[in-house]
């Protein structure tokens, strides 16, 4: 016997289980069959919460902005200095991909589509508001003078963000999402020590 589910409770299911699925699956290839499958509901019980695969993938996104850019927030407030700050946002980055590895084969899918859908919006609305959080602690870092004081915080912005995509990109390609939490201290050392000391 299913147990019976509140509809956010359901909502959430269904979202969790669509990403577990694109661990394993394209999102293109996966349907609300196979979402139902996973969760073990209808194909019905599924469209009751959500209209089409697509309101899915949208309300996955939103999960994902408000539950990463928590957990980055949540890391750089716990630390004692901006570059600190850093580390922890980087850390927490990274173990959030080894939580959820669906996550960024979704979010790659979206931007690989020509048309600017809901979903991709999110995902833009994501790397944004990421973007805007690496931004403060780095001007913060350099008001401090605990890097050089002529570091292109844009620059910096987009190496931090690539670094970790490089990592995710080598955990996708090997299938051991784990594997990033052994190199991510070293990876972070070599962005620290390119931020340079204050001058």
């Amino acid at each position: 016997m299913h147990i019976r589910l509140s509809t956010e409770e359901r909502q959430v299911e269904i979202v969790e289980a669509a990403l577990r699925l694109a661990c394993e699956s394209s999102p293109a290839l996966i349907t609300t069959a196979d979402i139902a499958t996973a969760i073990g509901v209808t194909q019905g019980a599924v469209f009751k919460h959500f209209p089409t695969k697509d309101a899915i993938w949208l309300a996955a996104m939103r999960w994902v902005r408000e539950t990463l850019l928590h957990k980055v927030r949540a890391a750089a407030e716990e630390a004692a200095t901006p570059v600190d700050a850093l580390a922890g946002m980087f850390r927490a980055h990274v173990e959030f991909v080894i939580a959820h590895p669906g996550v960024p084969r979704f979010i790659f899918h979206e931007l690989q589509q020509p048309a600017d859908s809901a979903a991709k919006l999110e995902v833009r609305g994501v790397l944004q508001g990421y973007r805007k959080l690496l931004l403060g602690q780095l001007a913060e870092s350099i008001e401090q003078r605990q890097v050089s004081t002529d570091l292109d915080p844009e620059a910096a912005a987009t190496s931090f963000i690539g670094l970790i995509q490089g990592l995710v990109m080598q955990s996708m390609l090997t299938g051991k999402p784990a594997a990033m939490r052994q190199q991510a201290n070293a990876i972070f050392a070599l962005y620290r020590r390119g931020l340079g000391e204050a001058r």
